[in-house]
């Protein structure tokens, strides 16, 4: 929106010429971002607390969360409206992918809320019921997909890309739709079963939201996307700035999410961010880098799974709960110390999704 106006502005001031460049336009996304987060968090959070909308806490997890009951909930709408303005003011608006990723991120974080809605203000325990939940990520999911690779214009557009390996590129077909669904649906429910701790998920997401932004930004780049031996997908730059705004919607949200929070997520931000991170890694063909970096979502998700396979299976728990988070809290480990520990292990993760860019 703002691009319009600052590309007209340029041809009478020359200082304007610089929200041409894609770097300073994802950094003013950011620290808009940022900003507007900082700016009417409190009134949000007051809203929330004002219609008591506040958490549940389950009476057979750890004893600390119980103090958390009443902690208003449902704050990634904000986080979701945030990047909504942020991307809408310094994107290109003319950018296919840019569109995808904002619907994307608002059909998810809309199936979140309705989750949200119903066990929160309609007191309905089970929120929206599971198959439901699922009917609408997997609509959302191969709309998606179905849209990227109906719209692909370069067979690499449609590969699967091998990290660490020089020219792996494995054409997909139709099989790109089914890969690209399971992983816009997986990565969302993995960042919402992730969304169990203060500032757990959020702090996570942004940092492999920035190293998506480096890779996009480098992918769209036909320079440094032959220098780097990586796709060069032709407009994927833009996602840069989507990410920037990601960032700092996020580091926002942080700053009232951090322990103790003053307010949480909810499906309706962890369903979103999930999808969100995951239409930018397909769009620049690093899936496989992103389960890497995204890591610590996928530890959590695999956790979840043993435990019911386990306890199905043979009735023994191989955690004493999960997802993962809550079995380390049991053990005893202060709730702070837990989430500083996996902020360090996705730290180290996204550093070696990083490496695959040169190790090839």
């Amino acid at each position: 929106m703002l691009l319009w106006l600052t590309n007209y502005l340029a041809e009478f001031i020359s200082g304007f010429s610089v929200f041409q460049y894609l770097t300073f336009r994802t950094m003013v996304a950011v620290v808009t971002a940022l900003g507007i987060s900082l700016l009417i968090g409190p009134r949000v959070i007051d809203k929330l607390s004002l219609y008591q909308i506040g958490q549940t806490v389950r009476e057979d997890g750890p004893q600390s969360h119980l103090s958390k009951a009443g902690t208003p909930t449902m704050g990634g709408a904000l986080i979701i409206i945030v990047i909504l303005i942020s991307t809408l003011l310094w994107g290109d608006l003319s950018n296919r992918y840019v569109w995808t990723a904002l619907i994307v991120t608002l059909a998810f974080g809309a199936v979140g809320w309705v989750d949200d809605y119903l066990k929160i203000v309609r007191k309905n325990s089970d929120g929206l019921i599971a198959r439901w939940k699922y009917f609408w990520q997997s609509v959302f999911g191969l709309g998606a997909a179905i849209f990227l690779y109906l719209s692909a214009e370069t067979p690499i557009e449609t590969s699967l890309i091998v990290p660490f390996f020089k020219n792996v590129a494995i054409p997909l077909g139709i099989g790109y739709v089914v890969i690209t669904y399971f992983v816009i649906v997986g990565m969302s429910n993995a960042v919402n079963l992730t969304d169990g701790l203060d500032g757990l998920a959020i702090m996570p997401t942004v940092m492999v939201s920035a190293a998506l932004g480096l890779i996009s930004y480098l992918a769209g780049h036909a320079e440094f996307a032959t220098y780097l031996q990586i796709p060069h997908i032709p407009l994927a730059g833009e996602l840069a700035v989507f990410c920037g705004a990601l960032i700092g919607a996020g580091l926002g949200f942080l700053w009232f999410n951090a322990y103790p929070a003053q307010v949480f997520m909810g499906d309706v931000g962890a369903l979103a961010l999930g999808a969100a991170i995951a239409v930018v890694a397909v769009v620049v063909r690093h899936e496989i880098v992103l389960f890497i970096m995204g890591g610590l979502f996928v530890l959590e998700t695999v956790s979840v799974i043993l435990q019911v396979g386990s306890y199905r299976l043979t009735g023994k728990r191989i955690f004493r709960m999960a997802p993962l988070h809550h079995h380390f809290e049991l053990k005893g480990w202060p709730e702070p110390r837990v989430i500083a520990r996996f902020w360090i292990i996705t730290l180290l993760l996204v550093l070696v999704g990083l490496s695959t860019l040169k190790l090839r």
